[in-house]
């Protein structure tokens, strides 16, 4: 079979057990089964970075996905960047193309999708909450999608301000009086497992005060910010929509083949079940 492969340092990152199970084979496993393709996705981890990009170069690995910290370092090893991963010196897909091989980033790719898919308007106001590698995805989506008016909160001042910069928005350590219609929460405050898992990413009566709310935490589907701002009937974006579509768009990078829906709906079932 043609071979694909997850690439992570050996202390992976703390996302929950189920998103990386996604992230790791058995969504692209079981639609490889339904649509009849002979490939295999096998997770893998390594030390040696460069060693491990020339082995998908020399063995015809069809591709891989990169974990932290891998997703900047490997840029200088690869011969060509996509637009997606170049906005962002980030990439979490690698594409083989008969020993040329390209990098994308196709959490960029599924946030840029579903902020046009929900009708989320770029005149909107906003508050991202987080300064790491998917706030910067989340980030430079929303600039691309014609955003403005935001801010980068972060307490990091460092981290913050940079992002900020990059981006071309504002920078807050907190909250405070901004009132933005758009929520956006890219730390893992809400995450299962975590020591956060039960906490709102913002103030109840900042949620109350936004238009829509956007959760990238994937697991639970539902986390606390998601519940409260349904509850109160609320338009959300959720985590478990990223992770499900940054990884179909890494399978059609892979294939060439674009899956149903339906497909793609049992894949996801799938692989939080197994």
């Amino acid at each position: 079979p043609r071979r694909l492969a997850p690439m992570s340092p050996p202390t992976a990152s703390s996302r929950p057990r189920k998103v990386k199970d996604l992230e790791r084979g058995g969504f692209h496993n079981h639609l490889y089964e339904a649509l009849g393709l002979n490939y295999a996705y096998k997770a893998f981890t390594t030390h040696d970075l460069p060693a491990a990009v020339g082995g998908i170069r020399a063995l015809g690995i069809r591709g891989c996905a990169i974990s932290m910290p891998f997703k900047e370092a490997c840029i200088p090893l690869l011969d060509a960047l996509d637009p997606s991963a170049a906005v962002i010196d980030s990439v979490n897909t690698i594409v083989n193309d008969q020993g040329r091989l390209t990098g994308y980033n196709t959490d960029f790719l599924a946030i840029a999708q579903l902020l046009d898919s929900h009708g989320v308007s770029p005149g909107l106001s906003f508050a991202l909450r987080g300064s790491g590698g998917m706030a910067k995805a989340v980030a430079f989506a929303l600039r691309q999608a014609g955003f403005r008016q935001g801010h980068i909160v972060a307490r990091n001042p460092a981290a913050g301000q940079a992002l900020a910069q990059a981006s071309g928005f504002a920078w807050a350590a907190e909250l405070g009086e901004l009132r933005p219609a758009l929520l956006i929460n890219v730390t893992p405050i809400g995450m299962a497992g975590g020591p956060e898992a039960q906490d709102l990413a913002f103030p109840a009566a900042a949620i109350e005060r936004a238009e829509i709310v956007f959760d990238v935490v994937a697991l639970p589907a539902e986390t606390p910010l998601i519940r409260h701002a349904r509850a109160l009937g609320k338009p959300v974006i959720t985590g478990a929509e990223v992770a499900t579509l940054q990884a179909l768009e890494q399978f059609v990078l892979y294939t060439g083949r674009r899956p149903s829906p339906e497909q793609v709906a049992q894949a996801a079932a799938y692989s939080r079940q197994s």
